[in-house]
């Protein structure tokens, strides 16, 4: 049994204080290197997050597959589409952020999002565990960690709630202390680390008023023993330890946040210069040519149609497919197979951008 918090002294020694204003002052500076016109990197950055969360805890598959899994495009339950719940949990956390408090219920909505297309049975998603848990081993004999009885869930979650409401703590500590305590409690059968590092996101952009969390779990996905290890420590009562671990991830996620925006808008500048070079049929790509539009909807969207082009930008199919051909030709997409068919005609071409996919899915963090 974990104490609870309302019963911890979980006051900071200076080096945690110190590390944490650190962090604290590298996700305000991550958060300045977003242009006033976010939105279009909103999604890139929300979904390098929920690949590394997913990264963190085996669950891998290619940047391609997860985004046609998004996109609706995935035959069926596939470890693509697993990923894909990931960020669409993280997404409708940070849609919540700015309004209620935490609840335990948003904690098993957030569960339920997650766990859609997951191989996990139905009687476990979206509700709060009703059996005993633990972690590595085959039984709680040999387990790495036992998790409380069911029965102390409810008292636990609401003593985590209630510390995670608050607002005269220090939000980069309140963020570590509140990740910790909800992996030790472990209130779902499965999924317990990916809404953990949701709940981090959700923390992070509420109590700093953030438009997108930074990438902690990048920089997690580079010391998983680290990481792991700091929980212990966080269990054992040495949470200035755990508190200056996770300041240093967030810090290197608020870095990570900045040279990802930095990447992007390179990527951008050397799309611009290539289309500018682009000569079909011998002549100047015209300014007003759609190709240049096609450019605006990227990287929001990295998987690209001619149907879906038409459709976003009010033009004809034809003048899509003639956009679309020119970016291949000016080095900015390639062609990447078809989509399956789903009823008559000729199925429709997918278009993406290596640059773009790459970055999407870079985990974890190179130090």
């Amino acid at each position: 049994m974990p104490a609870r918090l309302a019963e911890r002294d979980l006051t900071l020694d200076a080096g945690s204080v110190a590390s944490a204003a650190r962090a604290h002052a590298a996700v305000l500076h991550g958060a300045e290197a977003l242009p006033e016109d976010h939105a279009a990197l909103a999604r890139l950055l929300v979904r390098t997050e929920g690949v590394a969360s997913s990264f963190i805890e085996g669950v891998k598959a290619p940047v391609v597959d997860i985004v046609l899994a998004e996109e609706g495009h995935d035959a069926g339950p596939s470890t693509a589409a697993w990923i894909a719940a990931n960020l669409a949990a993280i997404t409708q956390a940070l849609e919540e952020a700015h309004d209620e408090p935490l609840t335990v219920d948003a904690l098993c909505r957030w569960h339920r999002t997650l766990m859609t297309g997951s191989p996990v049975p139905a009687r476990h998603v979206g509700v709060v565990r009703h059996e005993q848990g633990w972690i590595g081993g085959v039984s709680p004999l040999d387990a790495h960690l036992v998790t409380p009885p069911p029965e102390h869930l409810p008292e636990l979650l609401d003593d985590l709630v209630a510390y995670v409401n608050r607002t005269d703590i220090d939000p980069v500590s309140q963020a570590a202390v509140s990740h910790a305590q909800f992996e030790i409690i472990h209130p779902f059968a499965d999924g317990n680390g990916r809404i953990g590092r949701v709940l981090t996101a959700w923390v992070l952009v509420r109590r700093l008023s953030l438009v997108i969390p930074p990438p902690v779990s990048t920089s997690i996905a580079a010391d998983v023993g680290g990481y792991s290890s700091g929980l212990v420590l966080f269990r054992l009562g040495e949470h200035n330890r755990w508190v200056q671990w996770f300041a240093d991830a967030v810090s290197g996620a608020g870095r990570a946040h900045q040279e990802l925006v930095a990447a992007v808008q390179d990527v951008l500048r050397t799309w611009d210069t290539r289309l500018a070079a682009h000569r079909p049929g011998r002549r100047r790509l015209r300014h007003d040519a759609a190709a240049w539009r096609v450019l605006e909807l990227l990287p929001r969207h990295l998987m690209l149609t001619g149907p879906f082009v038409a459709a976003a930008l009010g033009i004809p199919l034809k003048s899509a497919t003639a956009a679309l051909r020119d970016l291949v030709a000016a080095g900015v997409l390639v062609e990447h197979g078809t989509l399956k068919s789903t009823g008559p005609g000729r199925p429709p071409r997918l278009y993406t951008s290596p640059e773009l996919l790459g970055l999407a899915g870079s985990t974890p963090l190179r130090s």
